[in-house]
């Protein structure tokens, strides 16, 4: 996959950057009216469940029941994940926890390496350390919230953990001549919403009744839907995990932007920042976008 014309997969992530910073954005608000991360991943997640759904009715083939534990297996980091990066924003400004997530693309080039055993050219190294280094680039700058920017930094590196082995799991097991993208993804996203269930346990009913917030729960959940709809479905039908993630590590320049300017807008803590933190965070987001080109030229 070294020319342009065979990487249009890479639309896929890109649409996915965008649509996860516009999620995080709007569950942000939600967290700022005290919605707790239970309460947004559950919403988020049976988000998740209605949409994939819809991929049973791209196939006919027979369910592997006996390969059943694999789809059970990946929707574990696929929660693990969700919770690490609801956790994030929740205590951390979206223009610092986007960034940090980023991390996941050179942790998806070890994993698939190590785990997978997958060789991967020289080019999608140095575009991964490259972004790895942007994102550092983006981040160095925080809030001035320090005490809580450990927490942050700890629950975005937990989410970048658990999503980039589930990234590794679902080019691994759909590759399998059993499954098909049809019934592996569905089935999948229904143990999630299964293990999603122990969620109530957390759920904040009373946030549903200020529509202000469930609003913002509503659409913010749809949209990380969307994008892991975007993402799964392009690791699942294309592989090419690595690519995939160095463009979708675009999410941190999204979020340091979009953030940025609702902040100039609607009020908030990013509206604050000065030049010094811009230009810093402008060379980051410069060596994320050359890391993305190098990736799809040469990769």
């Amino acid at each position: 996959m070294s020319s342009l014309a065979q990487s249009y997969h890479l639309v896929f992530p890109l649409l996915a950057s965008l649509l996860f910073v516009g999620g995080l954005l709007f569950l942000k608000r939600a967290t700022l009216a005290g919605t707790n991360p239970w309460t947004v991943s559950l919403v988020a997640n049976y988000w998740g469940a209605a949409l994939f759904s819809l991929f049973w009715f791209t196939s006919e083939m027979p369910v592997p029941w006996e390969l059943i534990w694999q789809p059970a297996l990946v929707a574990v980091f696929y929660i693990l994940g969700q919770i690490g990066t609801f956790s994030a924003i929740n205590y951390g400004d979206v223009s610092i926890a986007a960034p940090l997530f980023g991390i996941k693309v050179l942790l998806v080039a070890v994993l698939l390496t190590v785990v997978g055993g997958t060789g991967l050219p020289a080019a999608i190294w140095i575009a991964a350390v490259m972004a790895t280094a942007g994102i550092a680039l983006v981040q160095w700058m925080g809030s001035g919230k320090h005490d809580r920017v450990w927490y942050t930094v700890l629950s975005a590196f937990g989410a970048s953990l658990s999503f980039s082995i589930f990234d590794v799991l679902i080019q691994t097991f759909s590759a399998s001549e059993k499954w098909s993208t049809g019934r592996f993804l569905p089935i999948m996203f229904w143990f999630v919403g299964a293990y999603t269930t122990v969620f109530f346990l957390g759920l904040q009913r009373e946030k549903f009744a200020d529509r202000l917030v469930r609003r913002s729960l509503i659409l913010g959940g749809m949209l990380i839907a969307a994008q892991a709809i975007c993402i799964v479905y392009a690791l699942s039908t294309f592989g090419d995990a690595a690519r995939v993630n160095v463009v979708y590590s675009m999410r941190g320049i999204w979020g340091v932007l979009l953030s940025w300017a609702m902040a100039l807008i609607f009020g908030g803590s990013e509206a604050e920042l000065g030049r010094r933190t811009m230009l810093t965070r402008l060379g980051g987001a410069t060596l994320i976008t050359t890391s993305v080109v190098i990736a799809i030229l040469f990769g």
